[in-house]
């Protein structure tokens, strides 16, 4: 009875180890999006991020009969990343994200991680 409820005890805690492993730390996708940087702060109380905005071109609907603009909520994963996005506010950029299915609080509070910049353009 011991071994069966060990054997039991050893699936369980592997299969919580995976979850977390693909819920938190598996990246889900990546890609690459560009438009205007509207901001990019430092924040947080304990875990201290940079969080950012991007406007892309064109219009989204969350609910019928009414548009917003399409914003790209992120976090940015490199502080040196960044320091170069804070100063490139209302810039056209380009930048590579990773795509995590859940959020940590030290990684940031979105699910999407900016890695790099691809390129930054002039002001409007």
């Amino acid at each position: 009875m011991k071994k069966i409820l060990r054997i039991i005890v050893i699936i369980l805690a592997l299969a919580v180890v995976l979850i977390i492993y693909f819920r938190y730390y598996k990246v889900f996708g990546d890609g690459v999006k560009a438009g205007t940087l509207n901001y990019v702060v430092r924040k947080g109380y304990i875990f201290k991020t940079y969080e950012g905005e991007l406007i892309q071109a064109g219009l989204q609907s969350k609910q019928p009969n009414s548009m917003q603009s399409n914003e790209f909520l992120f976090s940015v994963s490199d502080e040196a990343v960044a320091k170069r996005l804070e100063v490139a506010s209302g810039h056209e950029v380009q930048v590579h994200y990773t795509e995590y299915i859940g959020t940590i609080p030290w990684r940031g509070y979105s699910q999407y991680v900016v890695d790099s910049i691809i390129s930054i353009g002039p002001g409007k």
